[in-house]
């Protein structure tokens, strides 16, 4: 397989990071990205390690649009083909939290921050002859409602959930997916829900009960690595290439999302919402 040029947002931890180690074994050319320079170059010299290979960071904060946009930029400015987006990085926090723009965090990095990241890198994405985009849903999002009226969680007579917020930003997750395929068809845009793996997604949280159901849930995971191959499957495999706007579980089968997920007008109404949120369209 010819080298491709492979992008994937969370890549110094977890998931992101056994994915890279597959694309870089694979011979792939991979760049990472994280909010902490420090931690990217750590991960860079693990995989370095491990396979020999290197692979680019990129330091950045999707829960701040402004970085965002920065580092788009700076990749634009050194790359002008994008094979694959993967866009992995995620959050979990149990306490209502505010991003730079005034976003509850979870939607706002989860969803928000991704989605101006992939628009864009649009401009990549068409110059690659089979470009892919992979966004990091989860079956969680079986149990998200999406109230576009409500998104912030500003309502005084809405008291925060963390494990609500969170099933909610996965829900926009897979909602995003499918308008991505409606509006961009040459492009195979999917999501997955990579199963229930040991990472450190929920270390986000403060509560310790949340803290202490993980700890003694966890030798019960699966690994990162394991995490990682439906990933890869969605980034590389031929059989799927004319796949697009569909959801998928860890045995790499394609699954019915949650029947508010497959709701059109509210995919196109969470995208205008999204752009408006994101100041696309006021630059």
């Amino acid at each position: 397989m010819e080298p491709l040029t492979i992008l994937i947002t969370g890549g110094n931890d977890g998931i992101g990071r056994a994915t890279a180690q597959v694309m870089l074994e694979y011979g792939h050319r991979v760049i990472i990205t994280g909010r902490s320079s420090i931690k990217l170059n750590a991960a860079a010299a693990t995989l370095l390690h491990r396979t020999g290979q290197a692979c680019e960071t990129l330091a950045f904060d999707l829960a701040d649009l402004d970085s965002v946009r920065a580092a788009a930029a700076d990749f634009l400015s050194r790359h002008n083909r994008l094979d694959v987006l993967i866009n992995n990085a995620g959050i979990f926090t149990n306490h209502r939290q505010l991003s730079a723009q005034g976003i509850e965090l979870q939607f706002a990095v989860n969803h928000v921050g991704h989605f101006l990241w992939t628009h864009l890198l649009l401009p990549a994405l068409n110059a690659a002859p089979a470009p892919r985009i992979v966004n990091m849903a989860s079956v969680a999002h079986y149990h998200g409602q999406m109230d576009l009226d409500d998104l912030h969680t500003d309502s005084p007579t809405t008291e925060y959930d963390g494990l609500k917020a969170y099933a909610r930003s996965k829900l926009a997750n897979v909602l995003f997916t499918r308008e991505l395929a409606r509006r961009y068809p040459h492009i195979a845009s999917n999501c997955l829900h990579p199963g229930v793996i040991r990472t450190r997604l929920a270390n986000k949280s403060t509560a310790w009960y949340y803290d202490l159901l993980w700890t003694l849930y966890k030798p019960f995971m699966r690994s990162a690595r394991c995490g990682a191959m439906t990933v890869i499957y969605l980034s590389l495999s031929p059989e799927i290439k004319d796949v697009s706007g569909r959801y998928f579980d860890e045995r790499q089968c394609c699954r019915k999302p949650l029947e508010a997920a497959r709701d059109p007008l509210l995919a196109q109404q969470l995208w205008v919402w999204t752009e408006q949120a994101a100041g696309i369209g006021d630059r």
